[in-house]
């Protein structure tokens, strides 16, 4: 090598230094960007990246003052996706030889628009009812193949690799592998949870990817793998990022685990510890039968001790049915004896209420009742007789047929002339040529009038 036209070689960690010295004597610098990455370590310094549609940097809000009144906290919490505004300083740090932005104020831009697409499609599904609990599948206790969409290359895979076969190397592993990040990744995930649905023998599935931006787990935010996985007939295991990162994904699937490790353990039970159970339950199935079996000797020992000869008991049946039949004999004579006393009290009874003596007082109270009613109705009868009698006569006296009788006639005009039936009263009421009826006593008779004569206070009205 010819080192004569060098002035100078520097060590990476001079260079670094170099180019630490060069950015920090630039001026403060207001950056616009989104907020991605975001960290809050136990440190209390907030690390995040702020990018825009072509770029990203590293940047970092430390809690305690950095000289010159650096770094004045931010009135408001930074959340993921956020656009803000940044006042800061560039610095390199030269162990990783990266630059970044020592932010001392910030200014909200409002959401950016990848998280404003996540909180949209978020209330959407979950107003379908996609993220319902009651709609979430169980995931069997122990399956005996695993299907894993995930990348084929990387720590992903190798970690779920490594911790099934140590938690239970018979399960059997089914890779579909896509791609995680990028536009091609949702339909290639959307395609491989349809090839495991028909892959056959699969139990439970893994989607898994290792963490990153908002930007490289849009593919997990897409709608089309959300419905995807919803339609799994097959349990779905999310394991997309780290434990503080949550995707449409996560609330979509059955079981959300904080990483891919943690779903491989999840998703498969350890060997040692079924094997420990089994042992266990073994243990204790033979210790109970043990005991089974010594309790049924002590029961067979105690039932031999107290089975007595037939013949013993025979007799003891003999003697008691003996007994049993005096007993009966002296309680069916006591209770002959009480029935019979009880039928003489009745009969006691009975002769003290006999009816005869009731009814011959009844008969002679009834007769008497007959007498009085048939007075009464004499009586009744001869005070109504005598009222009709006096009716009649009075009606008779009334009668104009009376009146006729004492030789008066009753005249009328003839029927058929004006005003036929009208009685005449005096002899001004008619006219002669008139046709008139006279009703006797007995009959009547027809005439004409031939001639009228007044009276002699009808003369003088007249005049």
């Amino acid at each position: 090598m010819d080192s004569g036209n060098l002035k100078e070689i520097l060590t990476v960690s001079a260079l670094n230094d170099r180019i630490k010295a060069i950015l920090e004597g630039l001026a403060v610098v207001w950056v616009e960007g989104e907020v991605s990455n975001l960290r809050r370590p136990a440190s209390g310094h907030v690390y995040f990246t702020l990018k825009d549609i072509k770029s990203q940097i590293r940047a970092v809000i430390f809690r305690s003052p950095f000289g010159g009144g650096w770094n004045r906290p931010a009135a408001f919490a930074i959340e993921e996706g956020m656009s803000l505004v940044c006042r800061a300083r560039i610095t390199v740090y030269p162990p990783r030889g990266e630059y970044q932005l020592i932010v001392d104020v910030v200014e909200p831009r409002g959401l950016g628009a990848l998280q404003k697409a996540f909180e949209q499609l978020k209330a959407r599904l979950e107003a379908e009812g996609l993220f319902d609990p009651t709609r979430k599948k169980p995931i069997p206790f122990l399956p005996a193949r695993i299907g894993v969409v995930t990348s084929p290359t990387g720590a992903v895979i190798r970690d779920i690799l490594t911790v099934t076969r140590r938690r239970f190397p018979s399960v059997d592993i089914l890779i579909a592998p896509v791609r995680v990040q990028g536009a091609e990744a949702p339909a290639e995930i959307i395609r491989a949870l349809g090839d495991l649905q028909i892959a056959g023998g699969i139990d439970v599935i893994i989607l898994a990817r290792g963490g990153g931006s908002l930007e490289d787990l849009a593919p997990f935010n897409d709608e089309g793998v959300a419905r995807a996985i919803a339609r799994s007939r097959i349990p779905v295991i999310s394991a997309v990022g780290h434990e503080t990162d949550f995707t449409i994904a996560d609330f979509t699937a059955d079981l959300r685990a904080a990483t891919p490790s943690a779903a491989a353990e999840l998703a498969v039970p350890l060997c040692a510890e079924l094997l420990e159970t089994v042992r266990e339950l073994r243990l204790r199935l033979i210790g109970r039968l043990r005991q089974n079996k010594g309790r049924r000797r002590e029961r067979i020992a105690d039932l031999q001790g107290r089975l007595r000869d037939p013949k013993r008991r025979l007799a003891d049946a003999r003697i008691a049915l003996d007994d049993h039949l005096e007993r009966m004999g002296l309680s069916v004579a006591r209770l002959r004896e009480t029935h019979r006393q009880a039928w003489e009290h009745l009969k006691i009874r009975l002769e003290h209420r006999n009816p005869r003596l009731r009814i011959v007082e009844s008969r002679m109270g009834m007769q008497g009742l007959g007498k009085t009613l048939c007075a009464a109705w004499e009586k009744q009868a001869t005070l109504k007789k005598n009222r009709a009698h006096g009716a009649m006569a009075l009606l008779t006296s009334l009668s104009p047929l009376a009146v006729l009788g004492r030789g008066y006639s009753i005249t009328r005009l003839a029927r058929g002339k004006v005003s036929p039936g009208l009685i005449i009263r005096c002899a001004g009421e008619a006219a002669p040529g008139q046709e008139i009826d006279i009703r006797l006593a007995s009959g009547s008779l027809n005439a004409i009038i031939t001639e009228i004569f007044k009276e002699q206070s009808d003369v003088q009205g007249e005049v």
